[in-house]
């Protein structure tokens, strides 16, 4: 395992995002937005003297780090790989939401944050879109670490300016982080709640992180580089928190910043042309459009049609009904517009229905199979969705981290023990990993046999067929409310209702409003609800507030309630791999104990992106495998924009 490249050099490091550690311009504007919202922590202060326990022999200085491997690029690269460092600065792409927004804080629990709300945020660290592992200095020059990664010191820019113009300093770096640490979301505190022991200022432009021994080790660069940093002085004048909204971004660093907005309808953002990090080698050829412009609408069958009408220019399809059925329109045949499917190379999201275990009766493993067994992939792929999706085996899917067949011998080193205190079933140590049965993809009903084993299952969990002609335990009737709050959903939903009712079990589809619709997932209002398992390459311990026991009722990812001990003791060996073997080997085991445990109906993944844009923007030939870019390092063209505009191509 290598976990730095260089010593003793420093790289002008710039630029609005990058992969993994990258703040809000890639595939996804809200990946730090994300990071954050699924990693938090709280502080604790000291008054503490830097330590100097280590000789400067022994402490490794680098412009990066990874966990696993090289990092992909030196310290005096240019540019990254897959830009385009000519592409012209300018014109504006513009993308859809649906709802209403009332809050640029994606961080407070209460209001509606709108889209692309951290798109200004920043991180001492980045990533990239090809380098899976690779964390490189941003707002550093140069990092220094020991080897037992017990502390890192970050060498800080100095000509990093937030968008008010003013310096950002080391104080700011360390405010940013108390400032996630005492009013940041719970499941972030409850994660991360005791891996620093201080963050300290050692100058101007030094600041220092020491970690616990309780900081898992994977985790302590990441944790400490991938904050973003917010402005100290901004926070004290205004009066804002964290954990409350905001009528404008928080301010940062980053390039784009809010234009104009009119609630609910539209929203603007533009790029700064005092943006410190403008001619900087992680900048080049990226951030390259003047305005980027947020159109809201109602639902997704509006949307869809302001597309057509030349509303917005840039589209990411998700539902395979439009993308196979509803791209023929004038635009398109006119050549104005475009179709274009693009390989995805993240691991797949696992769409899924997931079980709010915290009800008694979805806390029956048996119960829940049963439930399960009644969804039709097959024929809702062949009917609804044109054949275009997959169903998931794994919740790494289309990765080398996924557990296939019986267990290796890396995996029942790790699953052995566990049998043997009694907390795994040991028909795990010989068993296929689970995968979801096959259906007819004739006609909407489960066939024969998943009928018959849920009927099994239902009478060993104690339901029997009560005089509502349901089944009932207790004289309560099985009923599975599907809360939702897309009508698109329907044509998913009430099929699988159908073969519900066939098997004895009362379905009920009940949609809200979107607001109403995250209140209720969040309190544990429901009993079935979307997800989408969305992991990394890297897993980390991110894989808490998915599957933790600390986190069940606690995350807005553990929406499931999850509480198994098999699991809490896997996730650690998980995030402390120190080799992609013990990486790979612990991974595939908690892939097979969670596939095991029934507590989501696995639903689809799609292995592609589909887009559609109108004819002016251009990227890269060869795009990175994991991002699209079109926020990112896609560029405008003004010539063919003027031809469209001729055309009417546009409202």
């Amino acid at each position: 395992m290598s976990r730095h490249t260089s010593r003793s050099v420093a790289v002008p490091a710039s630029a609005p995002l990058g992969g993994k550690w990258g703040t809000a311009l890639g595939g996804s504007l809200l990946l730090v937005g994300t990071l954050l919202w699924a990693v938090d922590a709280r502080a604790q202060e000291t008054d503490a003297e830097p330590e100097a326990d280590v000789s400067d022999s022994e402490v490794i200085e680098s412009h990066g780090y990874a966990n696993f491997g090289e990092l992909m690029y030196p310290a005096d690269m240019e540019h990254l790989n897959y830009v385009n460092p000519d592409a012209p600065k300018g014109g504006e792409i513009a993308i859809w939401s649906q709802g209403t927004f009332d809050s640029f804080n994606l961080y407070a629990f209460q209001g509606v944050a709108a889209a692309l709300s951290t798109i200004s945020s920043e991180a001492i660290l980045t990533g990239t879109a090809d380098d899976p592992y690779g964390m490189y200095c941003f707002l550093c020059t140069t990092m220094e670490y020991p080897e037992d990664l017990s502390y890192v010191i970050f060498n800080l820019r100095d000509d990093v300016t937030f968008q008010d113009g003013t310096p950002m300093t080391a104080e700011d770096v360390k405010f940013s982080m108390e400032l996630f640490l005492e009013q940041g979301i719970s499941e972030f505190r409850v994660v991360r709640s005791t891996w620093l022991d201080t963050v300290e200022v050692l100058d101007d432009h030094t600041v220092k992180f020491t970690f616990t021994d309780d900081a898992p080790m994977r985790d302590r660069i990441s944790f400490a580089g991938g904050t973003p940093v917010f402005s100290k002085a901004w926070f004290e004048e205004t009066g804002q928190r964290l954990d409350e909204p905001s009528e404008e971004p928080l301010m940062s660093t980053g390039q784009y910043m809010l234009d104009s907005f009119d609630y609910n309808r539209q929203i603007i953002y533009r790029s700064n042309p005092d943006y410190w990090g403008a001619d900087h080698p992680f900048s080049i050829g990226r951030g390259n459009f003047e305005t980027i412009r947020v159109e809201y609408f109602a639902d997704g069958a509006a949307a869809f049609e302001g597309f057509k009408a030349g509303e917005y220019t840039f589209r990411s399809e998700n539902t395979s009904l439009l993308w196979a059925t509803g791209y023929d329109f004038p635009a398109l045949d006119n050549g104005w517009a475009v179709q274009e499917t693009i390989p995805d190379g993240t691991v797949g999201t696992r769409q899924a229905f997931v079980f709010n275990m915290d009800r008694e009766k979805w806390q029956d493993q048996r119960t829940r199979q049963a439930v399960e067994l009644m969804f039709n992939f097959e024929w809702s792929n062949e009917t609804l969705f044109y054949g275009l999706y997959a169903r998931p085996e794994s919740f790494w899917p289309n990765t080398d981290l996924a557990a296939m067949g019986t267990p290796t011998e890396g995996e029942l080193a790790i699953l052995e023990p566990l049998v043997e205190e009694g907390l795994l079933d040991e028909s795990i140590l010989t068993a296929e990993a689970v995968i979801p049965p096959v259906n007819d993809p004739g006609e909407n009903r489960p066939g024969r046999g998943a009928l018959r084993e849920a009927t099994r299952l239902l009478t060993e969990a104690g339901w029997e067929i009560g005089n509502s002609g349901y089944y009932e335990k207790d004289g309560e009737v099985l009923e599975v409310v599907i809360l939702q709050f897309s009508p698109q959903f329907d044509r998913i939903v009430n099929p699988y209702i159908e073969n519900l009712e066939a098997l004895g079990v009362r379905g009920v589809l009940e949609r809200v409003d979107s607001s109403t619709y995250q209140e209720r997932r969040l309190s544990g209002d429901f009993d079935l609800t979307n997800a989408g398992f969305s992991m990394s390459l890297e897993p980390g311990t991110e894989l808490k507030q998915w599957f933790s026991s600390e986190t069940a009722g606690e995350s807005s990812r553990n929406l499931q309630r999850l509480q198994s001990e098999a699991v809490d003791r896997l996730i650690p060996l998980v995030t402390e791999a120190d080799t992609l073997e013990e990486l790979q080997n612990s991974t595939r085991a908690l892939d097979r104990v969670l596939r095991s445990l029934h507590f989501e109906v696995p639903q689809w993944f799609n292995s592609e992106q589909w887009v559609a844009y109108y004819d002016m923007f251009r990227h890269p030939e060869e795009l990175p495998p994991y991002s699209v870019g079109q926020l990112d390092f896609w560029w405008y063209d003004e010539e063919a924009a003027a031809e469209l505009e001729a055309a009417g191509a546009f409202q």
